[in-house]
């Protein structure tokens, strides 16, 4: 690579691009401290904003009707005295084309491209992302890191769905997987923190947030996870509603009229906590309305708590051993109630936890929130996908 000019940063940018946004984040070529963070939001529209932090100061730009080339054209004017060495780019969809992170080429994208039909939502979007970063920074070298990658470790008793085998042989109709680069980073982080190697750890770990799915991890390998072909499997989530019977969409047809795509869309965008509830998908919101005497909200989160409960019960099945239950995500990290609610479903695996380590998030004790009796530790990690994929970007390019 080409030497940087004098008193500059090397550094990798870390893009994640939505159908009408742009996250970023820039990371040094040596340390792990963020240095400049950023989101474009309503991009393509009038209201379009792009607010940059660094140093510890948030700016908001207006940049009406931008693309998604001119929010980063923007956000790259901001980002004096930094040297972009390459770019990691947040991938959802991998399908079996990729067992790991790769750098980008015009055969990567081709079979990014074919991936798009298992993530119509996402796939697209993180392809502009790549457009944008490579028309921007032609000579650097642009880094794909999935979020099924990680779980391409999944045996086949683990991602095989019980229907007629042809339909994985021609159409690659099979359990994926996502959020793996968080699982990943958060397993690598736990075994560190109980001082082993990631291959000698098994763990149940939960990212909670808007979205979420527990991973089972046997000696640092993904063995199982509740996410599926696509992101709604699984967990009850913010506006998702997680499993359901396969008839239900067939029985929502016949009494309502409802079209395939309708019934959809609303197990998609319009169930789980906002369904239930009728109020929020914030689980914040929830908590609050719930002290409140608000009986949906209190019911939305008992059912959230009990499928998690009961999904990790289901994953402890790929395990030979536990080491810890692990805690993640923006609901993962900060709900104390919510870890605890789960925790009590737990109590026949021996779990216990410390009610001020809880309270605490962990954060005085090294992450543990479990008491001294719990036969299981169990953590609270933060995780830090960004961080991730710059690891990635610089394994690959360095």
């Amino acid at each position: 690579m080409n030497t940087p000019p004098s008193g500059t940063t090397e550094c990798v940018i870390v893009i994640n691009c939505g159908s009408s946004s742009l996250k970023f984040a820039v990371f040094p070529v040596t340390g792990e401290s963020v240095l400049v963070k950023g989101l474009a939001e309503r991009l393509g529209s009038p209201e379009a904003v792009l607010k940059i932090e660094r140093d510890g100061e948030t700016i908001s730009i207006q940049i009406p009707s931008a693309t998604h080339h001119d929010a980063l054209q923007a956000a790259v004017g901001r980002m004096s005295s930094l040297n972009p060495r390459g770019v990691g780019h947040r991938m959802v969809h991998g399908g079996e084309e990729f067992t790991g992170s790769v750098v980008i080429d015009d055969n990567v994208m081709a079979a990014v491209e074919r991936c798009s039909s298992l993530a119509p939502l996402h796939n697209p979007a993180n392809l502009v992302g790549v457009r944008t970063a490579r028309e921007l920074f032609p000579e650097l070298p642009q880094v794909a890191v999935f979020d099924t990658a990680f779980h391409q470790t999944l045996p086949r008793k683990a991602f095989l769905y019980a229907i007629p085998y042809s339909y994985y042989e021609e159409l690659k109709v099979r359990r994926y997987g996502f959020h793996g680069t968080s699982h990943h980073f958060v397993s690598l982080e736990t075994a560190r923190l109980l001082g082993k190697q990631p291959e000698q750890t098994s763990l149940i770990t939960m990212h909670l947030g808007n979205g979420g799915s527990a991973c089972a991890i046997q000696n640092g390998h993904s063995v199982d996870s509740t996410m599926g072909l696509t992101p709604s499997e699984g967990l009850v989530m913010g506006t998702r509603s997680g499993d359901v019977d396969p008839a239900l969409h067939q029985f929502l047809q016949d009494q309502t009229g409802m079209r395939l795509s309708e019934i959809t869309a609303m197990l998609n965008s319009q169930s789980g906590l906002l369904g239930i509830s009728g109020l929020s998908n914030d689980m914040r919101t929830l908590a609050e309305a719930a002290r409140n005497g608000h009986e949906r909200a209190a019911l939305a989160i008992e059912v959230f708590c009990y499928r998690l409960a009961k999904s990790v019960c289901g994953l402890v099945a790929a395990l030979d051993t536990i080491d810890a239950f692990v805690f993640t995500g923006g609901i993962g990290e900060n709900s104390a109630d919510v870890r605890a609610r789960t925790a009590a479903h737990l109590k026949i695996l021996g779990v216990d936890l410390d009610e001020n380590r809880n309270a605490c998030h962990g954060r005085n004790d090294g992450g543990w929130i479990s008491s001294d009796r719990s036969r299981v530790p169990c953590l609270v990690v933060p995780t830090n996908e960004e961080l991730m994929i710059a690891r990635e970007t610089l394994r690959l390019i360095y």
